[in-house]
């Protein structure tokens, strides 16, 4: 038997555990007026639409397009691609959903060849832009060549400079006026060719699987002047190898489409 003349030891308090909150979920993200333009659609089940969309401020972005394919659909008449739109989009998952796409205007619309090199544009945002990347610049870029192509420019030459513009701006395209090991200015009377990963260096002969380019083609694609014959023919070269090496060897449908054409020159 315990003394009672013994003192107590003090009760030990139980510390509480502190509550464990659930993670914080991210708001509602709504987004109203954006400017975009659509790139891609397919059908989503019986009546709506999975639409990509190329947007200023945000990027690429897929979105649900409810009941878009039923006739009396508003939205039906307004997802046409290479046509500026203004649009309201919600939610905070990968796929958004489309509450409003407006036509703004502003571009003639694309016809015959040029409409054929719009759709080859699409298909490059598609496939090289991440989703939710913004590309303010390259969103203009878009916009200038599209207008470009409507007012029947050289179509080799606005693609030429929209695809090297689409891989710098997306950072796997080092600038072509100085090799990349030296940091030595190009010259224009060298031979040279671009490591995809790299940049530009000076051709030794042994590189079989690079393509060859005189510095001129550098300097001039680096200054966006297409007007010299060996520069369009050099760069459309050296494009088509930096491409297929960025997609993985993923082809290009519209392109090949192109060159059955005898457009993509």
């Amino acid at each position: 038997m315990q003394d009672s003349s013994l003192p107590r030891k003090p009760a030990r308090t139980r510390k509480k555990s502190p509550a464990i909150r659930p993670p914080a979920t991210p708001k509602e993200m709504r987004i109203l007026a954006e400017p975009g333009f659509v790139l891609h659609s397919f059908p989503y089940k019986e009546s709506s639409l999975i639409v990509e969309m190329f947007s200023r401020k945000h990027g690429r972005i897929a979105v649900l397009a409810k009941g878009a394919r039923r006739p009396a659909s508003q939205l039906r008449g307004a997802l046409q691609t290479f046509q500026p739109l203004s649009l309201s989009w919600t939610g905070k998952s990968s796929l958004r959903t489309l509450i409003a796409a407006d036509w703004v205007g502003g571009l003639l619309p694309l016809e015959k060849s040029s409409l054929l090199c719009g759709f080859y544009l699409n298909e490059l945002l598609v496939k090289l832009l991440a989703h939710d990347d913004p590309h303010p610049a390259l969103f203009d870029h878009y916009v200038s060549s599209l207008n470009q192509l409507a007012h029947n420019e050289a179509a080799p030459i606005v693609l030429r400079k929209f695809e090297l513009a689409l891989l710098k701006e997306t950072g796997v395209a080092a600038q072509l006026a100085h090799c990349v090991d030296s940091g030595a200015q190009v010259q224009s009377d060298l031979h040279y060719v671009v490591d995809p990963e790299r940049g530009p260096r000076l051709a030794m002969g042994l590189e079989q699987n690079l393509p060859r380019v005189v510095g001129q083609t550098l300097l001039d694609m680096e200054q966006g002047d297409y007007s010299n014959a060996t520069t369009q023919a050099q760069s459309k070269t050296l494009m088509r190898f930096l491409l297929a090496h960025h997609l993985g060897g993923v082809p290009l449908k519209t392109r090949q489409i192109l060159m059955d054409l005898m457009l993509y020159k």
